[in-house]
């Protein structure tokens, strides 16, 4: 997984210079017109505000719901409720209960409503520094398939192309549902108005990540941070209760690289320059390698050169992994034990310096760093209380555990659905009665 931002302060952009950048491109270059860069779409990273949002959320948490609950959950007039339920029946968001009908009663208005999932799906790409993953996820935001490939090496231009091919078989499976969005989540620099990527450790500049798969899938792309989006996620489907949209809450992420996503008032708080960066936050650490920055001392790949250089692990081969340093932890090893428990205090330190900084209201970790080896938890949390100079604050593990990157890239593509249900509908091939199946399709090898 990448998250190469120690670079973004050296190349800030603002939205309207890469929209006229992108509108350059496609009219000297002739490959990405106008009407496909409306495909584009900003990330709707944020609790649901408009009317038939707020109805839509209803259905999802709630559903199977009636008319007059929505009303009462969603603050909503009654006859507001109806026109939004009538809408998302017609576009085919919601269904009808009839068989839960309350009995006796007269009238659609007491037909409960639910989400009408089966039909649908949406695409999420996550494109890590290794590998990339493709998520199917249905309209709860549930994952119902996905599959990991490795990032393509080589020019950017190849590897976006073998990115798309990917996703164009893949979608090709899917005969019984209709593909509505395409969201993808990735490292580096993202310009969430054009879709275009600079991502330096994968070597891409002003890659142009949205238009290439909106035209070869053609369906609306968004693009955002990784971690955004996992914060995303754990704002809009890893709540354990309804958020305060006065709250802060604050994502810590540690894996192969670093970084963090603060969400303000319901939002995930994303910069036009691209988020910033803790990968240089400076920590002390000789038994991961003093190289005194957050980042290339907790990083898997830091664990990992420190273990070869103990002998923990071999050198080179397939055993030679984070995964079999933690086997290793776990089986008694004192020296992987005490690697492992090494980088537990300085994420737990580093975790307690941005919450003395930031004093969010919530605060959230995630990443392999964190879950793939929970025994190691209660050393982050003592690191940090000790750190500290605030207040108690709990630490809560992400939701989603190992699997939050393809919640984070599952995010971003039901982001637009879940924030303007209807006009998103209007955008997909669904609404526009296009052929559903991906284009060019490609003979699986």
């Amino acid at each position: 997984m990448s998250n190469s931002t120690a670079t973004l302060a050296q190349r800030p952009r603002t939205a309207s210079v890469t929209r006229a950048t992108a509108a350059t491109k496609s009219a000297g270059g002739g490959r990405y017109p106008q009407a496909l860069l409306h495909q584009i779409v900003a990330p709707a990273l944020h609790l649901p505000e408009a009317a038939a949002a707020l109805v839509f959320a209803a259905a999802r948490q709630r559903g199977p719901i009636a008319r007059d609950v929505i009303a009462q959950v969603t603050g909503l007039s009654i006859a507001t409720v109806n026109r939004q339920v009538t809408a998302l029946l017609d576009v085919g968001l919601l269904r009808e209960r009839a068989d839960l009908a309350v009995s006796g009663a007269i009238g659609r208005p007491r037909v409960p409503v639910e989400v009408n999932h089966e039909p649908f799906l949406t695409l999420g790409v996550h494109i890590g520094a290794r590998t990339t993953s493709i998520v199917a996820a249905d309209l709860f935001g549930r994952t119902l398939d996905v599959v990991e490939t490795p990032t393509p090496r080589g020019g950017q231009a190849a590897a976006l192309s073998a990115i798309a091919g990917s996703a164009r078989r893949y979608l090709s499976r899917w005969h019984r549902r209709s593909p509505l969005w395409l969201g993808v989540a990735t490292g580096g620099v993202v310009d969430s108005a054009t879709g275009y990527l600079d991502h330096p450790r994968l070597g891409w500049s002003d890659a142009p990540v949205g238009p290439v798969l909106a035209e070869s899938l053609g369906l609306p792309v968004s693009v955002a941070s990784h971690v955004d989006a996992m914060a995303g996620a754990e704002l809009l489907l890893g709540v354990r209760r309804q958020p305060v949209k006065s709250a802060t809450s604050l994502y810590v992420y540690a894996r192969e690289t670093v970084g963090y996503a603060l969400s303000i008032g319901g939002r995930v708080h994303s910069p036009t320059s691209g988020p910033g960066t803790i990968a240089a936050l400076p920590v002390r650490s000789e038994l991961l390698g003093s190289t005194g920055q957050l980042e290339s001392t907790v990083s898997d790949e830091a664990v990992l050169a420190a273990a070869r250089r103990a002998r923990i692990v071999p050198a080179d081969g397939p055993s030679s992994t984070v995964t079999a340093v933690l086997r290793a932890a776990r089986q008694g090893d004192e020296q992987a034990a005490a690697l492992v428990a090494e980088r537990a205090r300085v994420l737990g330190e580093a975790v307690a310096l941005l919450r003395d900084m930031l004093n969010p209201d919530d605060l959230i970790v995630g990443g392999q760093a964190f879950t793939e080896y929970p025994e190691g938890m209660p050393l982050v949390e003592s690191a940090f209380a000790e750190r500290s100079v605030l207040g108690h604050r709990d630490i809560r593990v992400t939701a989603f555990g190992n699997r939050v990157q393809e919640a984070g890239a599952g995010v971003v593509s039901l982001g637009g659905l879940y924030a303007d249900p209807l006009g998103a509908m209007r955008r997909t091939p669904h609404a526009r009665g296009a052929h559903l199946t991906p284009r060019r399709p490609e003979v699986s090898a």
